[in-house]
This record gives structure tokens, C-alpha cells and sequence, in this order.
């Protein structure tokens, strides 16, 4: 059987059934842009070869539990996936950042009043969490762009060429996305700003 010429969701498809080929076939097609992204987003080839291989355990975890969802193409599925391991990565970095108290650096320096700052923290979380929330209500051709633009920063040349369509199309997604989005947040009456 030769794998090479069929559609992604063909070889999905086999996938699931049991075909192993049919996912070797599939990250060898997707490989270059989905470790692309992954580099451009960290800069560092170990870290991105953790992620892309990371991405793609889930992914097969996915298609295993028989959780895909058919409705988006395959390689924005798995774009997004990798996106939210970066995420996922940058977040527990953070959180693992230790303060070493030394000499050269006394414990003293990090004491201050930071709840303003803190209070504008809490007030853009709050933003992004009603804007993710209203992303949701879009029509998925017009969420798909807005993910892929605002989230993966991507341009939209590689929307176009991941989601097949020309960059007009794209472009005209985007423009009714934020046509829609602004219609949402009056409607609701959500104040976007601190």
C-alpha cells in the first residue's frame, strides 16, 4: 500500500486501525513545519526536539483513545498542541525560577510592594480568560485564524498555506473574526481594558 499519496485524514484513519506506517508517513510530511514552529518559539534544538517529540506522543495518544476530532485539519491540530507545550514549558519554568540569596544579591532586594503590579497581572489574566471565552463563540474557520494569528504568530501566509485556503480568504476570516469579537463584546458589555 503506498501511504505517501494519501490525504492526512486517510492516514489517520489507518493510523487508528493499526497501520503504523500511516503515522510515519504523517510526521515525515509534517515534520520541517512542525519542528519550524516549535524552533521559532524556543530557540534551543534540544528543548525543541523534547517538545516536537512531546507533541507527538500526545497526538498518538489522541488518535489512539479515538479522541480526534475530525472537524479541523491535521497539522493546525498538531500546531496547536505544540503550542500549548511551549506554553505549558514556559509556565512550569517560571514557576521553578528560584531567588538565590547571596551577597552580591540579598534577599532585601526582592522585598517590595508589587500589588499594583499584581493587581494589573490579575486584571489581564482576567482580559485574556473573557477574550478566550469569546474566541469560542466564533464559527471555526473565523477561531481558527484568530489562534493561529493571535496565539501561534503565525503569518498570515502560513495560515493560508495550513488551513488551504489563499491569504484573501485568510485575511477576510480575520477581518470578520474581529468584526464578530467586537459585536460580542458590546453585546455582553466586557470592558477589555485594566
Amino acid at each position: 500500500m503506498v501511504y505517501t499519496d494519501m490525504p492526512d485524514a486517510t492516514l489517520i484513519k489507518l493510523y487508528v486501525a493499526g497501520g503504523e506506517e500511516a503515522l510515519e508517513v504523517l510526521i515525515k510530511r509534517h515534520q520541517a513545519k512542525i519542528y519550524g514552529f516549535i524552533f521559532s518559539k524556543v530557540s534551543n534544538p534540544d528543548l525543541a526536539d523534547d517538545i516536537f517529540q512531546d507533541t507527538f506522543i500526545k497526538v498518538i495518544h489522541t488518535l489512539k483513545s479515538r479522541r480526534y476530532n475530525e472537524e479541523g485539519k491535521f497539522l493546525p491540530w498538531v500546531i496547536r498542541i505544540a503550542h500549548n507545550l511551549i506554553m505549558d514549558h514556559y509556565r512550569k519554568e517560571k514557576r521553578n525560577q528560584v531567588i538565590n540569596d547571596s551577597e552580591e544579591m540579598p534577599l532585601f532586594m526582592f522585598l517590595k510592594d508589587d500589588s499594583d503590579i499584581i493587581e494589573s497581572a490579575m486584571i489581564k489574566e482576567q482580559i485574556e480568560v473573557d477574550l478566550r471565552i469569546l474566541i469560542e463563540e466564533l464559527p471555526h474557520d473565523q477561531r481558527q485564524v484568530i489562534m493561529m494569528r493571535i496565539y501561534q504568530d503565525l503569518s498570515f501566509k502560513e495560515i493560508a498555506e495550513l488551513t488551504e485556503v489563499s491569504i484573501n480568504t485568510a485575511l477576510g476570516r480575520m477581518r470578520y473574526a474581529l468584526l464578530n469579537l467586537r459585536k460580542l463584546i458590546n453585546d455582553k458589555k466586557i470592558i477589555l481594558t485594566e
